[in-house]
């Protein structure tokens, strides 16, 4: 589930998300992106100048920059809250997931005033009148500008925070059991669907030092699947043991691979090849960053697209590649794993 949070200046946005977050949401901000731009330059974190940033970011990547950003930090198979959602594209952006829903936080102007005056956040108006004026920019955006009257549109749910922390966090409660017993089934995404079509491919694998499969689509749909495995008429390392091989690293570092077998992108492409079917342009799914041999296959063979479930930690080079190449990687958990298959 993933739970956008929206509103008016000093409505509670932040109360909300810390408290979804002690619920064990993970928390992600569009604004925190900002802010990471405006240290970069030296700037200070006024709430006009992150609001001058966003503009700019938007204006040069388009709209829906920051939810993009934010999205790929997103691992799938958890709950985030996310924050500082301000333009209609980023809403549509997130609202791709199939799992988001957006709650716009609302409350009367003069107590979200006293609100601002009570926590003396860095970058908050001095006065009333300063107040309103900075709402008001916020209000009716145009372009790349921030939009949060057609934002509200936006919203499934619209979330009055006029009465006390122990309310608000009852109104919360209420919501999420509406929206689990709501989403009790949910269609996975297309990427989520490929990459489960993958984890069972993986258990088809041979080799108990890494289970690992691999699934080639293109228009959505499948081409050519592969796990690991020995060639065709050769022993299995589950049958047999490993054929182990020392491996001396530009680094300096050592370590020791099993090479009886061949990997699951090898084997899928080897598919394609056998039975002549094109995989040119198409999207590769598989569990980690692919080694630098199945990365140079990927290439030559025309894939455009790569998506893994998680980074290998010898990937780095299999990364670098890709770039030049012009083929997209897509890394849904970026921390480093050892994937002692390879």
């Amino acid at each position: 589930m993933i739970i956008g949070i929206t509103g008016f200046l000093g409505a509670g946005k932040d109360t909300v998300a810390e408290y979804l977050m002690s619920l064990g949401f993970h928390h992600i901000s569009l604004s925190d992106m900002i802010r990471d731009e405006l240290r970069k330059k030296g700037l200070s974190l006024s709430r006009e100048n992150q609001q001058k940033m966003g503009n700019s970011l938007r204006e040069k990547y388009g709209s829906a920059i920051l939810a993009q950003r934010a999205l790929k930090k997103m691992s799938w198979d958890k709950n985030w809250v996310v924050t500082s959602i301000r333009t209609p594209a980023e809403v549509e952006t997130l609202k791709q997931t199939e799992k988001f829903v957006l709650i716009f936080v609302d409350a009367p102007i003069r107590v979200r005033w006293e609100r601002i005056k009570a926590r003396r956040k860095e970058g908050d108006p001095h006065s009333f009148s300063e107040f309103k004026t900075l709402e008001e920019r916020e209000l009716r955006g145009k372009g790349s500008e921030q939009q949060l009257i057609a934002v509200r549109e936006c919203a499934e749910i619209i979330l009055k925070n006029d009465l006390t922390i122990e309310a608000l966090h009852k109104k919360i409660d209420r919501i999420i059991a509406k929206l689990k017993k709501k989403k009790e089934f949910l269609r996975p995404t297309w990427d989520e669907y490929f990459l489960e079509v993958m984890d069972a491919v993986a258990r088809r694998a041979t080799c108990d030092r890494g289970r690992s499969g691999a699934v080639i689509v293109r228009n959505k749909q499948i081409l050519t699947t592969g796990y690991v495995g020995s060639p065709v008429g050769i022993e299995h390392c589950d049958e047999v043991g490993h054929l182990m091989q020392t491996v001396h690293h530009s680094d300096g570092s050592v370590s020791k691979h099993c090479v009886r077998t061949t990997h699951a992108e090898q084997n899928a492409i080897c598919q394609a090849a056998k039975y002549g079917i094109s995989i040119d342009g198409a999207t590769l799914y598989c569990k980690m960053t692919p080694c630098f041999a199945c990365a140079k296959m990927i290439v030559n063979s025309g894939i455009k697209r790569v998506v893994c479930k998680k980074a290998y930690h010898r990937g780095k080079d299999s990364e670098e590649l890709f770039k030049k190449a012009n083929v997209k990687l897509e890394i849904l958990d970026k921390t480093p794993e050892k994937y002692i298959n390879q």
